[in-house]
């Protein structure tokens, strides 16, 4: 049985866009035209961090975080294929990030727990936030 690995990445290689684009597909949350090989490479350079699991050179699951870098940051696009999920990877992915926000003095972290996601969130420390309401503005 292989292991998967997770890495921090900055420059994506061809097959890890693919799998990342399948990924965003697979959760919905990308329309109309979103889903090209240079919208990855944006998102990754500009996200404060960019992690993914990898098996077989196959990237299995994804998140990321989004910072002023100063001390602020938000997680978000945290998946895992159906097929990998309840084995932890969730868990470790939301672990590294929020070990390197800590790390580089980022002390207020946010996310939207969305699809119901709020059991797999608040065992790792996120709790509901009181008189706020998650809101979203699209083109």
């Amino acid at each position: 049985m292989i292991m998967p690995s997770y890495n921090f990445i900055t420059h994506p290689t061809e097959p890890q866009i693919r799998d990342i684009i399948r990924l965003y597909q697979g959760e919905g949350w990308w329309e109309g035209g979103a889903d090209n090989p240079e919208t990855v490479r944006k998102i990754i350079a500009g996200s404060h961090c960019f992690v993914v699991v990898t098996e077989n050179d196959a990237v299995i699951g994804m998140g990321r975080a989004i910072s002023d870098r100063a001390s602020d940051a938000y997680i978000q696009d945290v998946t895992v294929l159906p097929e990998f999920r309840g084995k932890g990877i969730g868990v470790r992915i939301i672990r590294m990030i929020m070990e390197r926000l800590n790390a580089d003095g980022i002390g207020w972290i946010g996310l939207i727990a969305e699809k119901n996601a709020r059991a797999f969130y608040e065992p790792l420390g996120f709790s509901v936030m009181p008189n706020a309401a998650p809101m979203l503005k699209k083109r």
